[in-house]
């Protein structure tokens, strides 16, 4: 079985807004380039939250059908959908093996979900997941702390950054926004 994996994501709060960026790259057994160009980072329940995924693609995609499944549940509580969804991931024995991180976020909040089940909301409003994951956190923390730059001009400058260090991040960045 093919593994796919490989990519990027950064999200960051500020003035009022939320941007997530994610880059394209899909990456085969850690060694080839299988696509360029994938989206990792989307709207979901009527564009009202945001969501971008990082691991194996498959897996990625069903944590994202059932985070929907929660929210419509849940009358569009994202911290009450999340918790859903962490308890499901954590108990449930299939759920348990999906390989995958989640950044999701509405207009007001920002959250990381991970595989064992935790839901964790950064305390400085970013945050960054995947291969690529540490160095565009630290890439948007210099330039959240150091600039001007409006929250979707530091995610992607913070994707940007990323994509020159790690191989399996690339410059096909796609960046979505809410707030007001």
């Amino acid at each position: 079985m093919q593994e796919f994996r490989g990519t990027t994501i950064c999200a960051v709060k500020k003035d009022g807004k939320i941007a997530i960026a994610g880059d394209g790259q899909v990456t085969m057994q850690n060694s080839v380039i299988f696509k360029g160009n994938a989206k990792k980072v989307r709207r979901i329940f009527d564009d009202k939250v945001i969501v971008g995924f990082a691991g194996s693609v498959a897996d990625a995609f069903s944590l994202t059908e059932r985070f929907e499944e929660m929210l419509n549940k849940y009358s569009g509580n994202l911290m009450r959908s999340s918790v859903a969804l962490a308890e499901l991931w954590r108990d449930d024995k299939i759920a348990r093996k999906l390989d995958a991180m989640m950044i999701v976020a509405d207009k007001n909040t920002l959250l990381i979900l991970d595989g064992t089940g935790d839901v964790i909301e950064p305390e400085d409003n970013v945050c960054a997941i995947g291969s690529g994951g540490n160095y565009a956190l630290a890439a948007a923390k210099a330039l959240k702390q150091n600039t001007n730059l409006s929250a979707k001009e530091i995610a992607y400058r913070a994707l940007k950054i990323a994509s020159e260090i790690c191989v399996y991040t690339n410059d096909n960045i796609i960046v979505e926004e809410l707030g007001v």
